[in-house]
């Protein structure tokens, strides 16, 4: 109870300052006042949502096409050559010199993506030999088969960021749940998680990846399992460290009294007071994922051959050092995007950090 304010003194914790904010909401407004870090995450989110839209941004079908009266998304639907005036019944090309003149003809339309390649798209009828530089068909230039490097480069940021984010879904699952057990049962079961812990923590991920990856036949899936089976150890020590402290703090111990089994006090009062560690190390782990991937993917044991990859463009900047386009764009998207995760990190750990809070009520 606000005790009214006298001799013209404002009343303590006025409705809506800052003491009355909830602590979500505060750590949100920390959060925001660091502005390279809420920088970051709007231009993450942007560019993010840009690569979801993929298909309607960079692709080698028409997204909307009229041809002799009739109506047709190309986009979503596989037509057959003769469709637009071809003699062929086989998948039309839409590169193809003789479709783009039927196109260009008086009543028929066609609305073509920003960027006219998919990433897999190889143009046949290119003035120049692969990998060609830079130009006005070809923002980025192409790779040594003649794929559109720019469209390579949105769908694999599209790919490396669900891959992270699948990941470290997966992770942070397994790391909490396995925290939670060792920090709130301390004891043996404790004892002995720890000394498994070790014993996996010490052996060396990426050459186990590595040997794994040439074991199986390369998948997404596959790698999405690996990658997971290290990533949570991370998680887990963190996660142990707050349930061991909140385990014997009062309000733990008046749940136990009134009766509350042990996992209704684990997840209901001791974990929503433990996951300020998961949520700082959300980015770092996306960071270490997209890293993982892209270093499977150039050494040739990541995703299946032809998919989009950051990691296969290096390794063809690496096999064509005259072609410094693949290389160069490579590099800078995948800097760019390692950043803005770290920087989005830091921003996390400073608004969640409790000394930060505990100034912010003392000022």
């Amino acid at each position: 109870m606000e005790l009214p304010a006298t001799d013209g003194a404002p009343a303590a914790n006025p409705p809506g300052g800052r003491a009355s904010a909830s602590p979500g909401r505060r750590a949100w407004r920390r959060f925001r006042g660091n502005r390279l870090g809420y920088r970051s995450l709007l231009v993450f989110l942007f560019l993010f949502g840009l690569s979801l839209l993929a298909e309607v941004l960079s692709n080698d079908k028409p997204l909307l096409a009229r041809y002799e009266g009739r109506w047709y998304l190309p986009v979503f639907q596989s037509l057959p050559e003769t469709t637009f005036g071809g003699d062929f019944p086989t998948p039309t090309d839409y590169l193809d010199p003789m479709i783009l003149e039927n196109m260009s003809r008086p009543g028929n339309y066609a609305l073509y993506p920003p960027n006219r390649y998919h990433h897999d798209t190889i143009n046949y009828f290119a003035r120049n030999p692969n990998p060609a530089a830079p130009d006005g068909e070809n923002l980025l230039g192409t790779d040594d088969r003649g794929r559109d490097v720019l469209a390579r480069l949105l769908y694999g940021f599209r790919l490396s960021v669900v891959f992270a984010l699948l990941v470290t879904t997966v992770c942070a699952f397994v790391g909490v749940l396995c925290g939670a057990v060792q920090g709130y049962f301390a004891g043996w079961t404790d004892i002995a998680m720890e000394r498994f812990n070790e014993i996996w923590s010490s052996m060396p991920a990426l050459y186990m990846l590595i040997i794994f990856s040439s074991l199986f036949a390369p998948s997404f899936w596959l790698l999405v399992v690996l990658l997971s089976l290290f990533g949570w150890l991370g998680i887990a020590a963190y996660v142990r460290a707050e349930f061991l402290r909140n385990r014997t703090l009062d309000y733990v111990r008046a749940a136990r009294a009134l009766g509350q089994g042990n996992w209704r006090i684990m997840r209901r009062h001791i974990l929503p007071n433990s996951l300020t560690p998961v949520v700082t190390l959300v980015p770092f782990e996306m960071a270490a994922a997209i890293g993982a991937l892209t270093s499977l993917d150039f050494l040739g044991l990541g995703v299946p051959p032809g998919t989009p990859s950051l990691g296969e463009l290096l390794g063809q900047g690496k096999n064509n050092l005259d072609a410094w386009w693949i290389s160069l764009s490579t590099f800078a998207v995948l800097v760019v995007l390692l950043l803005l995760l770290i920087l989005i990190g830091d921003a996390l750990r400073d608004a969640l950090d409790p000394r930060k809070a505990l100034e912010e009520d003392t000022g």
